[in-house]
């Protein structure tokens, strides 16, 4: 008898897994006709990517310093920042410069607008993918090319499943769902 509720059990875990994979697949498709609103992307910093990654070729990692170690690649504290600008005024936008300044002076962290975000039940360790070889600009773009960032770049698999997965198989690297969902 206990047998037969472990295969029902396991019947309806197993159905349920499929209902739920097949609404997700369903939702994936449909394009979304709603854009952001413009108050939810705007950044408190004007923060040129095009200038710091591009012109001056900083890598990535000077700002987001935990990508190679940890799960997230980490937001620049003001005292990054402030290590460079104390002594470079930023002439292409000494406002924006000075607005870091009053954080830095008032002791308060920037606000920053997280950009790039995964389902809630999925797990991105940046360590992994950088240790991997992978490029930044891999995921998030020509990031070098782009001014101030209000959206994830156009290339950017916005989240979905489906881009990882196609990275994943092109790469010939795991898929087992517990790599990414744990």
């Amino acid at each position: 008898m206990n047998k037969k509720w472990m295969f029902a059990a396991a019947g309806v875990a197993v159905a349920g897994s499929l209902a739920f994979v097949q609404a997700q697949s369903q939702q994936d498709t449909a394009p979304s006709t709603e854009p952001a609103p413009a108050s939810a992307t705007a950044q408190p910093i004007q923060f040129p990517h095009d200038i710091h990654a591009g012109t001056y070729q900083m890598d990535c990692q000077y700002c987001h310093f935990s990508a190679e170690r940890s799960v997230d690649a980490g937001i620049p504290p003001v005292s990054t920042c402030m290590g460079c600008h104390t002594m470079i005024p930023g002439e292409n936008q000494p406002e924006e410069i000075n607005k870091v300044r009053e954080y830095w002076n008032s002791g308060e962290t920037i606000p920053w607008v997280r950009i790039h975000k995964v389902a809630d039940h999925v797990h991105f360790p940046h360590m992994r993918h950088i240790n991997a070889g992978l490029q930044c600009q891999e995921c998030h773009g020509e990031i070098q090319e782009i001014g101030v960032l209000e959206a994830p770049e156009p290339t950017w698999g916005k989240g979905k499943m489906g881009w990882c997965i196609s990275c994943h198989v092109e790469r010939d690297v795991t898929r087992d769902c517990t790599v990414c969902h744990y």
